[in-house]
């Protein structure tokens, strides 16, 4: 497994490993999933099992949207409490990872087609945290966050992650965080669990999709239809979807799990590439 310093002396020649690490797209919902144990937790848990352990986790949150592209630089990034209306139990939860300018540097020297930002403010937001911590409690693995520039299009993402997949030959974990289906002004908060039909529908037309490796239609979601629509009014937790596919390599292939939805209007359904 390659190390820290490995990733302080990246540079594009740099030998690889000889097994990449997976990449991971998680549906992450509700903040309360990185506190409880649930199916969902359990599955992240799990996870971080049986991946080898990594020299770095780098998450693309649906919860970080930019003007341009920045990643965390800073040792020691905060634990973002972006949410209201939970338990205090969820408030309390800090996370203290640590960061790595070192990769963050190196994250920012493997992309060619923009400049990305060393960002010192931001942290670490529930679309990280929730899940990492699950995976790995004893916050002993360096997190960073990579920014979503939210006036790009779906194919910027896609194209920057294509850059940004050579990490994974070195030790990297990256995971897109979000979901497919993701509609909180239609929640059902009277039936936690199951979808509206158009919700079921899209989230089967994505997973055929994604089995099929058709991602200009992925990319294209807006022609989709009527489903596609409800299912991504606004394509912040959308996005994530598209690094986790861009990072695929030719010949990977997608295993699908947490395949179900919640409360009508999202989809927990995640990816791991490998």
């Amino acid at each position: 497994m390659a190390s820290l310093k490995d990733l302080q002396n990246f540079s594009s020649d740099l030998p690889g490993q000889s097994e990449r690490m997976p990449a991971l797209f998680i549906g992450h919902g509700s903040p309360m999933n990185g506190i409880e144990d649930n199916p969902f937790s359990q599955s992240w848990s799990a996870l971080g099992k049986s991946v080898a352990t990594p020299a770095a986790v780098l998450c693309i949150s649906a919860h970080w949207l930019t003007e341009g592209t920045h990643v965390t630089a800073m040792e020691h990034p905060r634990t973002i409490h972006d949410f209201y209306g939970f338990p205090q139990a969820l408030f309390n939860v800090q996370y203290p990872a640590p960061g790595s300018p070192e990769l963050a540097k190196a994250t920012a020297a493997q992309v060619k087609k923009t400049s990305i930002g060393m960002d010192h403010e931001w942290g670490l937001d529930h679309g990280t945290w929730s899940v990492v911590r699950q995976m790995y409690p004893e916050a002993n693995v360096p997190v960073l966050q990579l920014s979503i520039d939210y006036a790009r299009p779906a194919t910027y993402h896609y194209e920057l992650a294509r850059e940004l997949s050579a990490l994974r030959s070195k030790g990297v974990l990256i995971i897109g965080s979000g979901n497919m289906v993701h509609n909180l002004r239609m929640l059902n908060w009277r039936e936690p669990q199951g979808g509206f039909d158009w919700a079921i529908e899209m989230n089967e037309t994505f997973k055929n999709l994604i089995r099929k490796d058709d991602h200009t239609a992925l990319m294209n979601y807006e022609k989709l239809g009527p489903a596609a629509k409800l299912s991504i009014p606004t394509p912040d937790h959308y996005y994530p979807l598209i690094y986790t596919l861009g990072l695929k390599e030719k010949g990977e292939s997608v295993e699908i799990f947490n395949d179900t939805l919640t409360m009508g209007s999202v989809s927990m359904t995640s990816l791991r590439i490998s």
